[in-house]
């Protein structure tokens, strides 16, 4: 069911589904359709500094299982049911509010700060913001609706593994997604695909590149004209090099219906498990 909500004055409709051709940046609209889209060459967006002070602000260490991410939790659900977590310009309830935060967004951390008692994360990209402009201010989160965990990042490949004992498949006609580790079935989940005029790309492909925490904006030129961004979209892994991915969907739970614009949704504890499970290299196979 789509449910769009008009939230704040900043942002007016963040997006559903997901598209294929790389792009990403920050929400000043939510509608309901969104191409899935990311670069794929890691950046940092610009910021301007807003820290007030007395403050004194860390870069996390980086550690033996990767590099820090939190996962929004104790927050609004899908359609900003529920009281949603706020992303503020800087780390104090008294800074603007950017955007609202829904449960399951995945973002990286690029540094943290403890001011009268509270840990405030702020955030950093994994990718290049398409368009950095929209970028106005500094994120920073409340940790307390946070998990915080590590992951070791943005990984890539150019080759397929012949040999992997892995693979998924998709089917497009039972909108289900099936993974097998020797011949064996490891997952068997309903999946959004393409809506008709934007569908998934059939064919035999691998994954490419695995990221946790992927953001994703448009226009696109050529592909669509919608203005949209979806940043913190979890568990991403890409298969083509237009940049179509299997990745989980925060902002709906219409599974088992085509709803995207190219990409496959999961749900996201779903995506979760197929993200560490799946090495880059894996076939992915997509089948009408």
């Amino acid at each position: 069911m789509n449910k769009p909500l008009i939230y704040s004055a900043l942002v007016v409709a963040l997006a559903l589904g997901a598209a294929y051709f790389y792009t990403e940046s920050f929400p000043v609209v939510e509608s309901n359709s969104a191409p899935c889209a990311v670069s794929l060459n890691p950046a940092t967006a610009p910021s301007v500094s807003l820290e007030p002070e007395g403050v004194e602000e860390t870069t996390p260490a980086q550690e033996s299982e990767g590099f820090p991410y939190i996962e929004i939790v104790e927050s609004c659900g899908p359609y900003f049911d529920g009281e949603c977590v706020n992303l503020r310009t800087g780390p104090g309830t008294e800074f603007p509010v950017v955007m609202k935060l829904r449960n399951h967004m995945v973002l990286k951390v690029a540094s943290t700060t403890e001011r009268a008692g509270t840990t405030w994360y702020q955030i950093g990209y994994d990718t290049v913001v398409k368009f950095p402009e929209r970028v106005e201010s500094e994120w920073w989160v409340d940790a307390d609706y946070t998990r915080l965990f590590y992951d070791l990042g943005p990984q890539s490949t150019a080759e397929k593994n012949a040999t992997s004992t892995k693979n998924i498949v998709i089917k497009i006609s039972e909108l289900m997604l099936y993974a097998y580790e020797n011949g064996e079935i490891f997952m068997n989940e309903s999946v959004s695909t393409g809506l008709d005029v934007t569908p998934t790309p059939e064919g035999s492909f691998f994954v490419m590149r695995k990221v946790p925490d992927a953001y994703m904006q448009g226009p696109i030129p050529d592909f669509t004209d919608q203005f949209y961004d979806l940043p913190g979209v979890p568990w991403a892994l890409y298969f083509t090099h237009g940049g179509a991915a299997i990745h989980g969907a925060y902002w709906h739970d219409n599974f088992g219906q085509k709803w995207s614009h190219g990409c496959v949704n999961l749900a996201p504890e779903a995506a979760e498990e197929l993200y560490y499970w799946a090495d880059v290299g894996t076939p992915v196979s997509v089948e009408r």
